[in-house]
């Protein structure tokens, strides 16, 4: 699975408040919460994100308080992945069962910049970024984590499962 998109830089220690503000957790639905996406720390994100747009952070990303909320909202604005040092663990296991892949690159979060072209292949754990011309590695993703991504999250991987 290959995602290119360009990037969105934020900083370190983005918690789940600034992803998602707790005000708008009065639905599950991707496009509602997508609306209200990262609204403290950049407002005119949800206008201005594309669908395969990829979310770069600093270390921590998505601590805070435990919702699955967060991981959706940035799904439901378009996003599809986020490179960043370090995850919170909830988040980490949260962003994959909603099906967005959490990279974790030191290397690539440092070195990419806000609106570089980046480009994922995530079974080769391999990042081009085509503004600068340089690639990154990072860890391949678990093949379990790989079919969540695959299926659109766990939910739609238990209903596959169901079928077989």
């Amino acid at each position: 699975m290959t995602i290119r998109g360009k990037a969105w830089k934020f900083g370190a220690d983005v918690d789940t408040d600034i992803i998602i503000p707790a005000r708008y957790l009065t639905t599950i639905d991707p496009l509602e919460l997508a609306a209200h996406c990262m609204e403290p720390v950049s407002p005119d994100f949800p206008r201005r994100v594309q669908p395969g747009d990829v979310v770069v952070a600093g270390k921590n990303f998505g601590c805070g308080s435990s919702r699955e909320h967060a991981p959706m909202a940035l799904k439901g604005c378009g996003v599809a992945a986020v490179i960043a040092p370090t995850f919170a663990r909830i988040f980490y296991r949260n962003a994959f069962n909603v099906g967005l892949p959490a990279i974790e690159s030191a290397e690539a979060a440092a070195a990419i910049a806000e609106g570089d072209e980046v480009e994922i292949d995530l079974a080769a754990g391999r990042i081009v970024n085509h503004t600068r011309g340089e690639r990154y590695a990072f860890a391949p993703i678990p093949p379990f984590m790989m079919e969540l991504v695959a299926a659109g999250g766990l939910m739609a991987w238990l209903k596959g499962q169901k079928v077989k």
